[in-house]
């Protein structure tokens, strides 16, 4: 029998100074769907997740409600793990800093890089930032507060130990930009330049103002500052300088760590670094994600605007919450969280489309054939081509799912969903059903919507694993059929295959009614902002116009959501633009000059009330402000503009 392949990814480990928000439910859906996935591709898969608990900010949470930083953390750590199994997350090791081997590990970790003179002692001066465990320097802040969070820091001043980075520059540098580490690549260039070239600064790596943490095996009034620490997790899980496990050489080095780009820098300089220092591979790839926002706020206990994924899940379904988030994130860029998006989201792709497609289909096989298909055949028109749609899907998804591009894996099976919805509009099978001598070529045609719907759902499991074997179950496919190793085969159900009539997989939301309750939800932030109310108004009450209206046009500061090439067409590229209220597709003729990559996450100015027109084929909702020089051509940038803003 041929050894399974191992496959390792991780989330980073979560900070337990409050519950969990959806925010926290991205990174972690996203690990889990490529771990399922990969284990249907025949994968020996390793899942870490864990909390990262040490630091002043626990020390200070624990004293202000009059227990020890254990208990504390022990009842938030008792949260993140129900919503996880409330997700229904498949991790395979749960770490918590506080754990007695990876304390080991790290201490082992720190003696070692210090006996090789890559830690040394020395006197911390700076800037501090409590909430982001961070020190920053004069000139890395933002109006005097911290460059992450925006909140006020503090001078500090203690002994510490520090960590040698400047040894490791040019090979990180060369590690960013000359190969596929950083997913997407495009922010190689940001950390090279704001980090790298300036010089990197040497990292303190030890505390002596607070207690809550590692003691230094060697000088016990220091702790081990953060990021050994919390980094050290994804190595000491295996068994790295501990007896508690031994899968290290296993599963070493990471296939994919999953970050968002808050703690970019963390993984992609110090990280390295780290490894570079002990001698030990490196992770092959490091994926970053935008945040989830709302109105244009990064999703954030202490903003008050954090959505509690439980509430969300019980009215919708976890699978329903799974699919909206990752469905709505590009790898790289942020992601805008609106009731509205959400639950129209929900409504036009899960019930309206596949829900819809499972349903009819089976409703139809039992109503014409009694739940059972007769074994007679008859190929026709429009077949091949939904064949084709469905045999080809898997390699397309397998390819997304390398780059880490979930939502794009995503938009590709749902092209299935669209086409065999329409294939059945083509086909008219009530139409078929009233001719008597046109049997075979009915059961033809459902049976060909029952492969489609096989196939698409088989994909999804990985992404939506609650609700999929439902459906799988509702089209007659055992679990032989329903593998990742039949998913470009056509024909893998039994010809005489007999349905199951279910409840509907996703039922239909009355989108006011719901999102006036979802509203209520939201913590300190009860029903849409003034400023998002008088900016939907605003561009609801915009005329539409045509190109001799110019002068009435109406210019916004816009954001990149997505952006990849239109089919057919040399020029063109096709957006996902988020212009303040929603998001909108938008063509332009600009692929000659840009690459998508380069677009994405780029805040620009569109003609948001140009009448709309299909470009090959694509609805165009907008015109991209660019300016032109003889053959050179430049979108306009503004990044330093809040997204809705007005050009006037």
């Amino acid at each position: 029998m041929c050894q399974k392949k191992p496959f390792y990814i991780t989330t980073p480990i979560y900070y337990p100074s409050g519950n969990p928000h959806i925010g926290h439910c991205y990174t972690t859906v996203a690990c889990d769907s490529i771990a399922r996935y990969r284990r249907m591709q025949g994968y020996d898969v390793m899942f870490l997740t864990g909390t990262d608990e040490h630091g002043l900010k626990i020390e200070q949470k624990a004293a202000e409600k009059g227990v020890t930083p254990k208990e504390y953390v022990d009842e938030i750590v008792k949260t993140f793990k129900s919503l996880w199994k409330f997700m229904n997350i498949s991790y395979d090791r749960y770490i918590r800093t506080t754990d007695d081997y990876h304390i080991e590990t790290v201490q082992k970790i720190f003696k070692e890089l210090y006996d090789k003179g890559y830690i040394y002692k020395g006197e911390y001066k700076g800037k501090y930032c409590t909430p982001c465990e961070s020190f920053w320097t004069e000139s890395q802040l933002i109006d005097g507060k911290c460059p992450e969070c925006g909140r006020e820091v503090t001078e500090a001043k203690e002994e510490a130990y520090f960590f040698k980075m400047s040894p490791f520059a040019d090979r990180i540098e060369k590690l960013l930009t000359e190969t596929d580490y950083l997913q997407p690549k495009t922010r190689a260039v940001e950390l090279v330049n704001n980090f790298i070239k300036p010089g990197l600064e040497d990292l303190c790596v030890s505390r002596t103002s607070f207690k809550w943490g590692i003691p230094v095996t060697f000088d016990e009034k220091h702790i081990v500052y953060v990021w050994i620490d919390a980094l050290s997790n994804y190595i000491s899980a295996l068994g790295y300088k501990n007896e508690k496990f031994d899968e290290f050489d296993k599963y070493w080095p990471a296939d994919v760590h999953m970050v968002a780009k808050d703690i970019m820098r963390f993984h992609a300089i110090i990280w390295p670094a780290m490894l570079m220092a002990l001698d030990l591979p490196l992770p092959k790839h490091l994926a970053v994600h935008g945040w989830i926002t709302f109105n244009g706020q990064k999703m954030s206990k202490s903003l008050g605007n954090v959505v509690d994924p439980f509430v969300l899940g019980e009215r919708y379904g976890a699978d329903a919450i799974r699919y909206h988030i990752m469905r709505e994130m590009a790898l790289g860029a942020d992601s805008s969280f609106s009731n509205e998006i959400m639950i129209n989201r929900i409504n036009s792709d899960l019930a309206n489309g596949l829900g819809n497609l499972v349903s009819r289909t089976v409703a139809m096989v039992q109503k014409y054939f009694g739940g059972t298909l007769p074994t007679e055949r008859e190929s026709g028109e429009f077949d091949d081509d939904l064949i084709e749609t469905a045999t080809s899907l898997r390699a397309k998804v397998d390819d997304f799912m390398d780059k880490t591009q979930l939502q794009n894996a995503l938009a590709e099976i749902f092209k299935l969903v669209s086409r065999a919805n329409k294939y059945i509009d083509e086909t008219a099978p009530w139409v078929i059903a009233k001719d008597e001598t046109k049997k075979a070529r009915l059961a033809t045609v459902l049976y060909n919507l029952l492969e489609a719907i096989r196939i698409a759902c088989t994909l999804l499991s990985a992404f939506m694993p609650t609700t999929m074997p439902k459906a799988l179950e509702q089209i007659g496919a055992c679990e032989k059929c329903a593998g990742y190793e039949n998913c470009d085969k056509f024909g893998v159900l039994p010809a005489d295959v007999t349905v199951h009539k279910g409840d509907a997989l996703f039922p239909r939301i009355d989108v006011e009614k719901e999102i006036e309750e979802l509203n209520s939800i939201i913590k300190n932030n009860e029903g849409e902002s003034e400023e998002t109310k008088a900016l939907r108004e605003e561009l609801e009450g915009v005329a539409q116009i045509g190109i001799d209206d110019f002068a009435k046009v109406d210019l916004r500061v816009c954001e990149v959501k997505t952006c990849e090439p239109v089919k057919k067409s040399k020029k063109l590229l096709q957006f996902t633009i988020f212009d303040g209220v929603k998001d909108r597709t938008v063509v332009s003729g600009i692929a000659n000059y840009y690459k998508p990559e380069e677009l994405i996450g780029k805040k620009i100015i569109l003609v948001q009330n140009l009448k709309p027109a299909k470009l090959c084929g694509v609805e165009s909702c907008g015109m991209i402000l660019s300016a032109v020089h003889g053959d050179d051509l430049k979108v306009v940038f503004v990044d330093n503009m809040p997204v809705g803003s007005k050009i006037c």
